[in-house]
């Protein structure tokens, strides 16, 4: 009995020193962190945080690779916007949503009038009443909704079209999709209008975030393509849902940044001029 006593008490000890270790300030692993002989640089450290990212992942980020970027810069002429799903249906009155549409035009004009490509992706989900979806329809939603879905996003319902307040160009390019990304395997054309473009940097913005907004993304890297997401140009039904989308892929999958540093960092500031036109 008394030894059963003992082993308590050496648990509980135990627990109580993890504790204590589990209270102490951690100093942020990359000020003056020393990784693969050289000391990363303060400037690091000095960057902000403005995608709301919890300590622990940025402090893993600077573990892995010694920066909080992946890419400086993308080259406009070889770089395409891809706006995802800001169709009526899913925009709607969400205002998390329908608030980002400027920031996704401010964008567009920049990437336009730098030599870049524009490209709309919208969800087609039915044709005349049946699924192009079915074991979605069939087993994620209730009879009802999955008709709703499907009928919404058909071709000729007011649901399937384009938000109006997007600013929609001559020569942008108009790309639907069957699935959650266009990456997918008969999914979409997408892959063939990158190639006819010569393009291998992607700036991901849309609806939802942590939805087809990240699936996209995260398809598009493991397709050999640079990707950075936008985090006050997706958006998502909830704030949660919002940063859990940013979160995952800014971990492995690419960059994240501002509409701001996008207009006047990623694409270089000379070409920060055209958002205002």
């Amino acid at each position: 009995m008394a030894g059963v006593d003992r082993n308590r008490f050496v648990q509980a000890e135990n627990r109580l020193v993890r504790r204590r270790k589990a209270q102490v300030p951690r100093r942020p692993l990359w000020i003056a962190r020393l990784q693969e002989g050289r000391v990363i640089c303060e400037s690091d450290a000095a960057m902000t945080n403005p995608y709301g990212f919890p300590q622990y992942v940025i402090d893993r980020v600077m573990a892995k690779r010694g920066r909080l970027t992946v890419f400086d810069h993308f080259d406009p002429k070889h770089t395409s916007l891809l706006v995802v799903d800001m169709q009526n249906f899913y925009v709607g009155e969400t205002a998390s949503v329908v608030d980002i549409i400027p920031n996704i035009n401010r964008i567009a004009n920049t990437l336009r009038a730098a030599g870049g490509r524009v490209i709309w992706i919208g969800m087609s989900a039915g044709k005349d009443g049946t699924s192009d979806w079915r074991i979605y329809h069939d087993h994620f939603f209730t009879p009802d909704k999955a008709n709703t879905h499907r009928d919404q996003l058909t071709p000729g319902n007011p649901g399937h079209a384009f938000h109006p307040a997007l600013d929609i160009r001559d020569g942008d390019d108009i790309v639907y999709k069957r699935r959650f990304s266009p990456f997918i395997r008969g999914a979409s054309n997408l892959e063939d209008v990158l190639k006819a473009h010569n393009i291998d940097s992607l700036i991901v913005t849309g609806t939802l975030t942590n939805m087809c907004c990240e699936t996209t993304a995260r398809d598009a890297m493991m397709l050999d393509y640079k990707v950075v997401m936008v985090s006050d140009a997706n958006g998502a039904r909830y704030p949660e849902d919002h940063l859990a989308g940013l979160t995952s892929f800014y971990q492995s999958f690419g960059d994240v940044r501002t509409s701001e540093e996008v207009v006047t960092k990623l694409l270089r500031p000379q070409f920060a001029h055209a958002a205002a036109q």
